[in-house]
């Protein structure tokens, strides 16, 4: 996989997240905070859920940058693992549910548009760490993850998994705007 390749796709993500979240906050705080089911999350809480994410892995992500070496290679190479859980983060037509740790869990908070905000603000971060990337090499330049410090990824599969990650949640929010479709 071409990394231009790559960060171009990871970058158009993020920007049409930022657009969406953009139209979000023209909605009344009724509507952000209302749910399909009982065990649905809202827009607000799928934002705030990954801002939870975002507050790990956007210092993460800007640690290792400052320190990675310049880009040798111009491909790619997903690890097994790393690829592993990138892939599972995208959404499927059947989607395949997973329990979400306790710490990152927003349902029941009481949110507000400032959830947007911040969100906002983060893919914002998540759009320049992108643009460094591409200077960086994406296999040698390894990352951890939030579920353990001891476990590392490559940096070019951990940029996969948080725009992976935010796509599921984008989608899941979308259809807490639309119930019923």
């Amino acid at each position: 996989m071409q990394n231009e390749a790559l960060i171009q796709e990871l970058t158009d993500y993020v920007n049409r997240h930022k657009h969406l979240a953009e139209q979000w906050k023209q909605l009344s705080i009724a509507a952000l905070n209302a749910r399909a089911t009982d065990s649905a999350w809202s827009v607000l809480e799928c934002l705030e859920h990954l801002n939870l994410y975002g507050d790990y892995y956007l210092s993460e992500l800007q640690q290792r940058l400052r320190v990675a070496p310049p880009a040798s290679l111009h491909n790619f190479k997903p690890g097994i693992l790393g690829n592993y859980f990138a892939v599972s983060m995208l959404p499927k037509e059947k989607l395949n549910r997973m329990k979400t740790f306790a710490s990152k869990d927003p349902a029941g908070s009481q949110l507000t548009q400032t959830a947007i905000d911040r969100f906002i603000n983060q893919q914002v971060t998540l759009l320049n760490i992108l643009e460094q990337a591409k200077h960086v090499d994406l296999n040698r330049t390894k990352t951890s993850i939030s579920i353990s410090s001891w476990l590392k990824l490559k940096l070019g599969d951990t940029l996969r998994f948080v725009v992976y990650h935010n796509e599921r949640h984008i989608q899941q929010a979308q259809r807490a705007c639309s119930p019923g479709e």
